[in-house]
């Protein structure tokens, strides 16, 4: 998760909310972490294929977002998120940061998150707002 700063400029990581294998997508837990920071809108990034096309993982990711953004009464938004998993590695690598497995992964999908929600703020012109 990511949320931006007060001007809505700069994107910045938080900690992460895992889901669960087997269990249902942690919908209240995001919309109370939202909710907590102030959020007026949610940011998703969409997992489309290298093509750029969407797939049955991208349904399951807006529907999950919408319910949390219904939740929260708040908007919702998309934002392809091919290779920010890539370059989140890369940034969490050059920093030496996250020996363990678990804790690099947290690291780069906070990461992730974190430039999700940029690329997002740089698009809309959230500033401007």
């Amino acid at each position: 998760m990511a949320v931006s700063d007060p001007t809505g400029v700069i994107a910045l990581p938080l900690p992460t909310v895992a889901r669960r294998r087997g269990k249902r997508p942690p919908v209240a837990e995001l919309a109370r972490v939202g909710a907590e920071h102030g959020a007026s809108h949610v940011v998703a990034g969409l997992p489309l294929t290298p093509a750029g096309n969407e797939n049955d993982w991208c349904a399951e990711v807006r529907r999950v977002a919408e319910a949390v953004a219904e939740r929260m009464g708040a908007g919702v938004s998309f934002v392809d998120e091919r290779f920010t998993s890539v370059r989140a590695e890369a940034a969490v690598r050059s920093l030496g940061l996250g020996k363990r497995e678990r804790e690099r992964r947290e690291r780069v999908d906070a990461a992730a998150a974190q430039l999700i929600l940029q690329s997002w703020l740089d698009r809309s012109g959230a500033a401007d707002r």
